[in-house]
C-alpha cells in the first residue's frame, strides 16, 4: 500500500491531497488557480471577432470562435491539472488516485488523461468538493480508498 493522491477540482482552483493509507486524513500538498475563470466571458477576448467576405457574393460576416474563451480557460486549466499529476506519477509519488471534479470538469479533466494516470486512478466522485475541508472531505470519499 503506497501513497494516495485525492485531486478535488473544479474549473476555477484545485487541491491535490495526499494519504498515507486508504483511511487516512488526507493533508492538501498542493494548491492551483484559474482566475480567469471567474472572469466575464467578454473580457476574455481582446476584441470583436474579426471579419470576412464570403466566397460567393461578396456578402461580409463575423468569423465566429469554433472554442467558447471560458471553454478555453477550462480546457487550459485541466491540462495543467493533469500535467502536475502526471509529474507526480513519473516521480513516484503516488500509487492511487483518487478524482472528485464537477461532472463538466471532471470531463475536461478525463480527456487530458494518459493511459499510465488512468491506470493508477481508483475513484472518481462527480462532485464539487473544493470549498470542503480535508475531514469533510473525507467523509464524503469512500471508506477504502
Amino acid at each position: 500500500m503506497g501513497n494516495i493522491w485525492i485531486l478535488s477540482a473544479n474549473s476555477s482552483q484545485a487541491t491535490i491531497f495526499s494519504a498515507e493509507s486508504q483511511v487516512a486524513q488526507p493533508v492538501a500538498i498542493a494548491t492551483m488557480e484559474n482566475p480567469a475563470a471567474r472572469i466575464k466571458p467578454m473580457d476574455l477576448v481582446s476584441d470583436r471577432p474579426g471579419r470576412t467576405f464570403d466566397s460567393f457574393g461578396g456578402q461580409r460576416h463575423a468569423k465566429s470562435s469554433e472554442v467558447d474563451p471560458r471553454e478555453h480557460e477550462q480546457i487550459r486549466f485541466a491540462k495543467s491539472i493533469v500535467d502536475r499529476l502526471e509529474r507526480g506519477r513519473l516521480e513516484g509519488e503516488f500509487d492511487r488516485l483518487v478524482v472528485a471534479a464537477g461532472p463538466e470538469f471532471l470531463g475536461a479533466l478525463r480527456t487530458h488523461f494518459g493511459t499510465p494516470l488512468k491506470a493508477l486512478l481508483t475513484h472518481e466522485i462527480d462532485k464539487d468538493y473544493t470549498a470542503l475541508k480535508p475531514a469533510e472531505l473525507r467523509s464524503r470519499l469512500p471508506a477504502q480508498l
